[in-house]
């Protein structure tokens, strides 16, 4: 297995994780949103720098200040602009908005020394956020008003930076992926900082409850940024953005096989098309293109 195949697999693994968070996230109590992200980000980016530390690797945090400034910008500020959206748009819209995010990775990933874009990364991705667009409004039409356009606007730049920040890691590629503990302390401090000037402290209430925030800050808010941080930069990113799809498709699964939803039509569809995306995405790499590949250079 090549060393670019190894970060790709990795890289997916995240998109398991953030499938776990509309489970987890649910069964945390009504902790509010920055001060759940300080908590679990709090959680995730102190258990990682005490590794770093027990290991003798605390070094990799001494890294220049771009390096910080692009790591903190994403993590924190991708969830900042999420929420403001959450709280000044209509859910559908927001999130359907916000995922646009995979398409964006596999348009900005063209700019990247080295990468190419190709018409079967875009019919792939194109693919996949039908996909997801089929899941988030079952099926519904949407109406973007006027009146929310702050909000709207707020999930479209949520996922621009977040694509922004996955393809510009890959030009920090000698960054060890372990520095995103650091980026997760300074997320949380400045998560803190918001949940003081806009929220209500809530706290989780239930042993139950604290449990789901420690598997959010050990899964979703955490290994999965250190998996990703690796996976976009040294595997196939425009296969990774489009496989990203499947992230809401796994969402709405285990959120009906613990009994926060339920399944229907749409789900299945989506599950098809994200699946087809992903195919198309990957053809290149699939094994017997592989195959064929080597029999005409032979």
């Amino acid at each position: 297995m090549s060393n670019r195949v190894r970060a790709t697999l990795i890289g997916l693994t995240a998109i398991l994780m953030w499938s776990m968070l509309g489970v987890f996230t649910g069964g945390s109590g009504a902790a509010p949103p920055f001060l759940l992200n300080a908590l679990c980000f709090g959680l995730s980016g102190s258990i990682a720098t005490i590794w770093l530390i027990l290991r003798g690797r605390a070094s990799v945090l001494k890294q220049p200040a771009k390096v910080w400034v692009v790591g903190t910008l994403g993590l924190f500020g991708y969830h900042a602009l999420y929420f403001t959206a959450l709280r000044t748009a209509p859910l559908v819209e927001a999130g359907l908005i916000n995922y646009l995010w995979p398409l964006l990775i596999v348009l900005f990933s063209g700019l990247l020394p080295g990468e190419r874009l190709r018409a079967h990364h875009l019919v792939g991705v194109v693919l996949g956020f039908c996909g997801a667009a089929l899941l988030v409004t079952a099926g519904r039409s949407l109406t973007l008003e006027g009146g929310y356009a702050f909000g709207y606007l707020a999930a479209f730049l949520a996922a621009v930076v977040w694509a922004g920040y996955s393809v510009i890691s890959r030009r920090f590629a000698g960054v060890p992926s372990e520095a995103v503990a650091g980026f997760c302390l300074a997320t949380a401090v400045l998560s803190l900082l918001c949940h003081v000037l806009f929220e209500q402290t809530v706290l989780p209430s239930s042993p139950f409850e604290w449990l789901m925030v420690l598997l959010l800050g050990a899964f979703p808010v955490g290994l999965a940024f250190f998996v990703w941080d690796h996976g976009v930069k040294h595997g196939d990113i425009q296969l990774i953005g489009t496989v990203s799809y499947a992230t809401p498709v796994l969402s709405t699964l285990l959120l009906t096989l613990t009994g926060y939803g339920a399944l229907g039509w749409t789900t299945a569809v989506a599950c098809a098309l994200v699946t087809l995306g992903a195919i198309i995405a990957a053809w290149d790499a699939l094994p017997f293109r592989r195959r064929t590949a080597k029999r005409a250079v032979t």
